[in-house]
C-alpha cells in the first residue's frame, strides 16, 4: 500500500503495477498548461456543498456518486491526488475518499511543485475517461459536525486543531459574523506545516511541532479552518501520523456564523 503522503517518484512507480487514477486539483489554467500524465482534473467546488453559511461542508452523496463515477472508481482504484498549493485541496480529496469509505487514496508530498522539482514529466494531453456507476455511503468516522465539536469541549482527551492564521484565531481578522476561536483550540497555521525549501513538502519535524503544542497522538483530534480547505492538509498530516483525527467540515464559516456557539477571543 502506498503511504498516505507519498513522494512523487514513489507515486509514479506505484502507478505502474496498480490501478491508479491521478487526480489534479490545481486550477483549470494550470491543468491546461501542464499536468501529470493521465491525471483527471477535479474542481474543488465538486467536493463541497456550496450552501451558505457552511459552504465547505461535504457535497451531497448524489453529487459524490457522480464525481467518483466520472473518475472511474472501482474497489481496486487507488487515487493519488495533488494540487499546486501545498496540499490543502489534495488533502481534502483524500479526506473525501475516506468519508465515502474508500481508503485507497494518497496525496503527493509537495504536489505539483515537488513533482516538477524532481524532474518528472508533465503533459498537456487530456486523458479519455472510463466512467463507472457507484453507490457510495458516508463513513462518519472521519467527519466531525458542530455537535461533535461542542461535545469535545468537555472532553479532556479531545483537542481542536485550528489550521487558520494566527490573526483569524485571535479574532483580529474576522471573516464570519463573529471572530475568534473554538474555546481551547490550539492554533497551527496550515502554512507552517510546509517546508518552502523542499517544494512545499510537509516539514520533517511536524510530529515534534504538534507534540510541543499539545496536539498529541493520545488525543482525539478535530481539525478545522474556515471552509475545510486548509484543514484538508492538516487532517491529512494527522491521519498520516496515525492520529485519531476528524475534520470539522462546517469549520469556522458555520461556527462563527452561529450566534449560539461559544467563542474565545
Amino acid at each position: 500500500m502506498l503511504d498516505l503522503i507519498t513522494e512523487p517518484q514513489a507515486a509514479l512507480d506505484f502507478s505502474v503495477d496498480h490501478q491508479v487514477v491521478f487526480v489534479d486539483l490545481c486550477s483549470a489554467e494550470q491543468y491546461s498548461a501542464a499536468h501529470i500524465e493521465g491525471a483527471i482534473h477535479v474542481s474543488p467546488s465538486e467536493l463541497v456543498s456550496g450552501v451558505k453559511p457552511a459552504t465547505g461542508q461535504i457535497a451531497p452523496i448524489e453529487s459524490l456518486n457522480g464525481l467518483f463515477g466520472r473518475l472511474g472508481m472501482t474497489e481496486n482504484t487507488h487515487f493519488i491526488a495533488y494540487d499546486d498549493e501545498g496540499g490543502g485541496w489534495a488533502g481534502r480529496f483524500v479526506w473525501t475518499c475516506f468519508a465515502v469509505g474508500h481508503q485507497a487514496a494518497s496525496a503527493i508530498n509537495g504536489g505539483l511543485h515537488a513533482w516538477h522539482g524532481d524532474g518528472l514529466s508533465l503533459t498537456q494531453q487530456v486523458p479519455e475517461l472510463d466512467s463507472t456507476q457507484v453507490k457510495l455511503q458516508f463513513d462518519r468516522s472521519v467527519i466531525a459536525d458542530k455537535e461533535d465539536v461542542l461535545a469535545s469541549l468537555d472532553d479532556a482527551d479531545a483537542v481542536v486543531w485550528d489550521a487558520r492564521s494566527a490573526e483569524e484565531h485571535a479574532g483580529t481578522k474576522v471573516v464570519a459574523a463573529r471572530g475568534g476561536h473554538v474555546p481551547g483550540a490550539i492554533n497551527l497555521d496550515w502554512l507552517l506545516t510546509m517546508d518552502r525549501n523542499r517544494s512545499l513538502r510537509t516539514r520533517t519535524d511536524i510530529r515534534d511541532v504538534l507534540e510541543d503544542l499539545g496536539i498529541t497522538a493520545n488525543k482525539k483530534v478535530i481539525t478545522h479552518c474556515q471552509t475545510h480547505h486548509r484543514s484538508g492538509l492538516t487532517w491529512l498530516i494527522g491521519q498520516s501520523l496515525g492520529y485519531d483525527i476528524r475534520a470539522y467540515h462546517g469549520s469556522w464559516s458555520e461556527w462563527g456564523n452561529d450566534p449560539d456557539t461559544p467563542i474565545e477571543v
